[in-house]
């Protein structure tokens, strides 16, 4: 079967690197079996979720390099999930519960003081249509819940009922429905929370395979009880690790500095991310991947390792190096032009392996053009003798050997004593790019400019 999955983020902020994971995992996935990826927003919040939130994340999963072959909105979809809540009604397995969360609460360390899991009791069920016209004339509303099939005979004699499935990461998995309370799918304003306007879209759209971070195991056993009730047949599903801050700390759309939209700000390559963003927390090595063609043959689901992975932007550095130095001009043409570099493919070619992130070109650019000489007291003679030695043009890849020859010759100076004054003079840095190269890029007026 051709794989479908889908990813389906919340417009209400901006996607982190955790969630970019999850859609490259999806991503990756499908494309490996010539699959189908959806884009599907889960807007169904309307006070929430924002246009210019949907718009940023679409840009920061294509700055990766995912092409979504078809973009899903939930909030398109509130006719279908009524009709499935109805229907779950209709048949007994969506309940009105009427407890308010402090009542709750006290319920759930009342079982755990007796030794008892804190399971929703389904007192819900028990209430007759006289007691739901009272509640309601105290000003309540119910909270629907659906009646999980974890019973025998009477909802309250609870039995071990396991959901079993072969996760396409983490092999057999298998979770008892009688540790679970019934999960809320409609609250008490009428509102959807997400998993029955999940199911739903899944059923609709054909999806084949959910692919999601580990800490939806649990979900994952309500859920499939639900694709049943709704007379549908449960997608496959896999559960990848979850990515931490290189401190540990749990990723959120507050940390900010981990959003796909800063590290593009940032500077990083979108395959530094993506490298860094899929390896990390499997058996494969961490290497920088220069194109998503080779990422899709690199991935494998079957080596996603079952503990959390440290996302350390430290790490991701050493990868962006990598893929700067060996990245052709023709690739970074544009960025270079936006950012008023100039010089073309000869001046990439210097600097390139001198830098981490591309738009550092500029400051080597800057150089070129408008460099400040730094000299020391005790060379500004020995820069004046090598002014006067200075080649005439035209210049060629000979000419820096050529003066440097002559400079030697005449002042007896040689390795460091020779080349630190002149980088620091033609360059106002002690390290850089070949100075051979440099010479030829900043010309010999400007040489003869920098020279006491």
């Amino acid at each position: 079967m051709t794989p479908t999955v889908r990813f389906a983020p919340s417009p209400t902020g901006n996607i982190h690197i955790g969630n970019a994971r999850t859609a490259l995992i999806n991503w990756l996935f499908a494309k490996k079996a010539n699959g189908e990826f959806i884009l599907r927003f889960d807007d169904t919040d309307k006070a929430r979720s924002k246009t210019e939130y949907a718009d940023q994340i679409l840009k920061d999963i294509r700055w990766l390099g995912i092409e979504p072959d078809r973009i899903e909105r939930q909030s398109d979809n509130f006719p279908a999930y009524d009709d499935a809540a109805q229907k779950l009604r209709d048949a007994g397995l969506l309940y009105a519960c009427y407890e308010t969360p402090d009542e709750l609460d006290r319920k759930r360390k009342r079982q755990l003081a007796r030794g008892l899991p804190p399971v929703y009791d389904r007192s819900g069920l028990g209430l007759d249509e006289e007691q739901k016209v009272k509640l309601e004339a105290e000003g309540r509303k119910p909270h629907w819940r659906f009646l999980l099939p974890n019973f025998d005979g009477e909802p309250g004699n609870m039995v071990r009922t396991s959901v079993k499935w072969n996760d396409v990461i983490r092999a057999e998995q298998s979770i008892d429905l009688a540790s679970m309370s019934d999960p809320v799918l409609v609250r008490e304003d009428g509102t959807y929370l997400y998993t029955l306007p999940s199911v739903v879209d899944d059923i609709k759209m054909g999806v084949s395979h959910i692919i999601r971070g580990d800490d939806h195991v649990t979900n994952t056993a309500a859920q499939i009880a639900i694709f049943k009730a709704l007379g549908a047949t449960p997608p496959g599903f896999g559960h990848h690790n979850l990515l931490t801050s290189a401190s540990g700390e749990g990723l959120s759309k507050r940390l900010g500095s981990l959003s796909i939209a800063s590290l593009n700000e940032d500077g990083y390559e979108p395959m530094a991310v993506a490298s860094l963003a899929v390896l990390i927390g499997t058996s494969n090595a961490v290497d920088a991947v220069a194109t998503m063609e080779e990422l899709v043959q690199r991935f494998d689901p079957a080596t996603v390792t079952k503990s959390p992975a440290r996302f350390d932007v430290a790490e991701l550095d050493g990868l962006n190096k990598k893929l700067v130095h060996i990245k052709p001009y023709k690739e970074v043409r544009e960025r270079l032009e936006d950012v008023d570099v100039g010089g073309g493919e000869a001046f990439w070619n210097v600097v390139r392996e001198n830098i981490n992130k591309v738009p550092e070109a500029a400051d080597w650019w800057q150089m070129v053009e408008h460099g400040k000489p730094v000299i020391d007291e005790e060379d500004a003679g020995f820069l004046s003798e090598c002014k006067e030695l200075l080649p005439a043009e035209p210049w060629d890849a000979s000419t820096w050997n050529q003066w440097t020859t002559q400079i030697k010759q005449k002042t007896g100076r040689k390795g460091r004593g020779l080349f630190m004054p002149l980088r620091k003079a033609l360059t106002g840095r002690e390290h850089g790019p070949e100075l051979a190269a440099i010479l030829l890029l900043v010309g010999r007026d400007k040489t003869l400019a920098r020279l006491p």
